[in-house]
């Protein structure tokens, strides 16, 4: 009987914590598509991705174009110049595989990049939350982007356009208001980011996802 009045006292303590604890959220897309140097940064990151994914089609053209010449000519070739040529495909088909986790493999040239470009956006996001958390006492701020398990946002609790505020870009609405266009300091217009995805290649799609407008992360 102790025991289940210990944890009922626990739970009680608890809740009550928890229920004395300002939380907050916030919509990183929203937040990021609205700062002009990200979309700039991604337009960039967009472009790398555009030419190395060309130069990696290349190199595959070439070795398709090797691969059906020594099939069509295999049955007149001695064994040795056979062997020669079965080396010299696996030859390209490995420089193939080394260029592209070259380019979009794990630490690749891809996330290098997007470290150097959108990773600097990032962490000034990241800086604002936490100014606007000291300033607000806030203990939690959640992200509502993406695919965020948050199942209900009431809006008087989101800080959306408190976050832009102090990233210098005035004159914003929270997300879904019909209010004006934010803008820079200054009168700059900050508008929703352009790059485009639809139709471009998977390495393009993994570029947005991964260093686009996904939910913020340290």
């Amino acid at each position: 009987m102790k025991s289940k009045a210990y944890i009922l006292i626990v739970i009680f303590l608890i809740a009550g914590y928890c229920h004395a604890q300002k939380y907050a959220c916030f919509d990183s897309e929203y937040v990021l598509s609205s700062l002009p140097d990200y979309q700039q940064s991604q337009k960039r990151l967009d472009q790398y991705v555009v030419d190395w994914q060309k130069e990696l089609e290349t190199k595959q053209q070439e070795l398709e174009s090797l691969r059906n010449a020594y099939q069509q000519e295999a049955y007149l070739l001695p064994e040795n110049l056979k062997r020669r040529r079965q080396e010299d495909l696996k030859t390209k088909e490995q420089e193939v595989k080394n260029l592209q986790r070259e380019r979009f493999g794990v630490g690749g040239d891809l996330d290098k990049k997007r470290a150097e470009l959108i990773k600097p956006v990032q962490d000034r996001v990241y800086n604002a939350l936490q100014r606007l958390a000291s300033e607000k006492g806030y203990a939690f701020i959640f992200d509502k982007a993406g695919n965020s398990s948050l199942a209900y946002v009431n809006p008087k609790y989101d800080v959306t356009s408190q976050v832009l505020e102090m990233l210098g870009v005035t004159g914003s609405a929270s997300q879904g208001d019909s209010a004006d266009t934010p803008k820079e300091s200054g009168g700059k217009t900050a508008s929703k980011s352009t790059s485009k995805d639809g139709g471009e290649k998977k390495a393009m799609r993994e570029s947005k996802q991964s260093s686009g407008t996904g939910k913020m992360k340290r």
